[in-house]
């Protein structure tokens, strides 16, 4: 099945202008254009649109997202160092997943302290 712009822009909850700026930062070498010079997109280029918004969101820098994106492009011979960059990023969004959980405590322990009216919650922080 063929997609435009405006369908993954809806399927991946991204605006259409998005996927336009990752095409211009190199992101989207994979996408191919109709006879009007439009994007369309495959399923397989749906399924990676989907992987670099999931790197977006996550906090992966585009310059980074680009290296991933090219070497995907050259092929399997960079199967490993693709690897690599996965799970080194997803090290980094464990650990941001640590420090929001460390947060939404102090946020829970001052919710309770409003709830309570005891100052003294604050303390167990």
């Amino acid at each position: 099945m063929m997609y435009s712009i405006n369908e993954v822009a809806t399927i991946c909850d991204v605006t259409a202008h998005t996927l336009r700026f990752y095409d211009k930062e190199g992101l989207l070498p994979f996408v191919g254009r109709n006879g009007a010079g439009n994007r369309i997109f495959s399923d397989g280029d749906l399924v990676l649109v989907k992987v670099i918004c999931c790197m977006k969101n996550t906090g992966m820098p585009i310059k980074d997202i680009r290296t991933y994106i090219e070497l995907l492009m050259e092929g399997d011979t960079t199967k490993e160092t693709r690897r690599s960059i996965m799970i080194e990023h997803r090290k980094e969004v464990l650990r941001q997943i640590d420090e929001l959980k460390k947060n939404l405590n102090i946020i829970d322990l001052k919710v309770a302290m409003y709830d309570t009216n005891n100052i003294d919650l604050l303390r167990e922080i």
